[in-house]
């Protein structure tokens, strides 16, 4: 389950149009900025401020004063932006997120509902509909020796041609605190990530993972 539409109900993101051509989610990672500059003129001015150069921001949302925000980058209605949040550009940040405090994005697709709350550092990322990352959880977007990186998915692998690639993480993906998802990292849908664990590969549907040796379906003990 590493395909877009395995991982994502894609009518929880105003990035439908770019991932539906997709048949890998990596694949849009190149596509973010230009999607966001595509959808932004188009939002509605009764509905959307624009502060800056290539930066649109619902209205309803709540930016606090000491957030940064670099465009490309949309922020949905109802999300909350909060104290020192690092936007570092081409991030699309769905309805109803939350950007907590310190916590740094760059090249990402939030979908509606996703809560990155503490410290986190999500960046050439994906994070699908209701996905959460609990305090001090990251994606690490580049392998030590800066190769390409490559999708582990059991004996399978995926080249993506990127050298920077961070997480896949699927719809209602439940995230612990203090774990690294390491680059090429995919979780599938509705699985759960134990506190302080390093992950990589491929994280299947509806599991726990508890070691990179340990992953069991849910339900199972």
């Amino acid at each position: 389950m590493i395909r877009t539409a395995e991982l994502y109900d894609l009518s929880h993101t105003a990035a439908r149009p770019l991932l539906e051509k997709t048949e890998y989610p990596w694949e849009a990672l190149a596509g973010i900025g230009d999607l966001i500059l595509a959808l932004g003129p188009a939002l509605p001015a009764e509905e959307y401020d624009h502060p800056a150069e290539d930066v649109w921001i619902a209205k309803d949302a709540t930016v606090f004063a000491t957030a940064y925000i670099k465009g490309p980058c949309i922020i949905g209605h109802g999300t909350e932006v909060r104290q020192c949040a690092f936007i570092r550009g081409n991030a699309l940040v769905g309805e109803h997120c939350v950007v907590g405090n310190s916590t740094e994005l760059k090249n990402v697709i939030l979908f509606d509902n996703v809560q990155v709350p503490h410290y986190n550092y999500v960046g050439d990322s994906i994070l699908g509909y209701k996905a959460h990352m609990g305090a001090a959880s990251l994606t690490s977007n580049v392998k030590s020796d800066k190769a390409l990186v490559v999708i582990h998915n059991g004996g399978e692998d995926i080249p993506t041609g990127r050298k920077k690639v961070g997480a896949m993480i699927g719809d209602r993906v439940e995230v612990g605190c203090g774990s690294v998802l390491n680059p090429g990292t995919v979780v599938g849908p509705d699985s759960n990530i134990y506190p302080l664990s390093s992950v990589r590969g491929v994280v299947p549907a509806n599991s726990i993972f508890k070691a990179q040796d340990n992953v069991v379906p849910k339900g199972r003990m």
